[in-house]
């Protein structure tokens, strides 16, 4: 653990796991609040609950894309890392790295 370039790596490979998870986290808890809100307009209840239940929802449909600039921005810092120190390549910090970029790949916005 003597170099620093392995500690940088090893941050920003948590970070965007991190990110990859809250994403997931987000687009689920969206999933989960629109079938409450289905069941309660099911079951007919108040116009109160049923608005602010949507509230909720927009709340977490709001997160996916910050989690997807943040996203986007770590993976690309840690590429950008990962490509800078080429002469780590042999070190398991490096390959978990590279490991944890190709999974959260497809978490990214089309747009990237």
């Amino acid at each position: 653990m003597a170099d620093p370039r392995i500690r940088q790596i090893k941050i920003k490979t948590g970070v965007v796991k991190r990110i990859a998870k809250e994403k997931i986290v987000y687009e689920k808890e969206a999933e989960q609040q629109r079938n409450r809100i289905q069941k309660i307009k099911d079951e007919g209840q108040d116009e109160h609950n049923i608005r602010k239940q949507e509230e909720v929802l927009q709340e977490s449909l709001m997160m996916v894309p910050d989690c997807q600039r943040r996203l986007a921005k770590a993976f690309a810092d840690l590429k950008n890392t990962l490509e800078t120190e080429q002469d780590l390549k042999e070190n398991e910090d490096y390959i978990a790295a590279e490991q944890v970029l190709k999974e959260a790949e497809s978490q990214l916005p089309e747009s990237t």
